[in-house]
């Protein structure tokens, strides 16, 4: 295994299991206009986010599984939820190489919507004596406005830890060598040719 994905994959697992427990320790015994934050789709969605589709949905399966067993939970219902987070956030990066700083806003309300209508969902199905009313419906608005309001700051934390030890992105690689003056594959090639006898 390469030193660099062995640092990547140190640095998610560390990033999970403090998320958890800071989450479970300190956030979660916090209110906000009624409501209590939750780091932990956030933290999935800028992981899938920062390193593609895999290691999103693997990172996805881990902290979900972690918040299962430290809330008591039936095992696997928040690891379902983050899955599909964390793998549709690297899906985004890979099919759409998002570069907006606004993204991790969308992704984050995104991400907080899916897991509080899922989970919700999930008890439903699975006969858990869970309130379904608007008042849920509210309290699940309220999380998703909550979230969006910190997504961006934990998308920042998270990519400093991750940024050192994340592969280089090829498309990236390619952009910087059409700017420093490389041909692009969309050149013309009598463009080419030109450019080739003027050198």
């Amino acid at each position: 295994m390469p030193e660099n994905s062995f640092r990547l994959i140190v640095r998610i697992v560390l990033v999970g299991f403090v998320a958890v427990v800071v989450q479970e320790a300190a956030i979660s015994q916090i209110s906000i206009f009624g409501v209590n934050a939750d780091i932990t789709p956030l933290v999935v969605m800028s992981i899938g986010l920062l390193c593609g589709s895999l290691p999103g949905a693997i990172a996805g399966f881990g902290i979900g599984l972690f918040v299962d067993t430290a809330l008591f939970q039936t095992l696997g219902v928040t690891s379902l939820l983050y899955i599909a987070i964390g793998y549709w956030s690297g899906r985004l990066r890979e099919l759409r190489d998002p570069s907006h700083g606004l993204v991790p806003l969308a992704c984050g309300a995104a991400a907080t919507g899916v897991a509080g209508l899922g989970m919700a969902l999930i008890q439903f199905l699975l006969g858990v004596d869970a309130p379904v009313s608007l008042l849920l419906l509210q309290q699940i608005l309220m999380s998703v406005l909550v979230n969006t309001l910190i997504a961006l700051p934990v998308y920042e934390i998270v990519r400093r830890i991750l940024y050192r030890a994340l592969p280089a992105d090829p498309r990236s690689r390619r952009r910087r060598s059409y700017t420093t003056g490389d041909f692009s594959p969309l050149q013309q090639p009598s463009q080419r040719l030109g450019s080739a006898r003027q050198r």
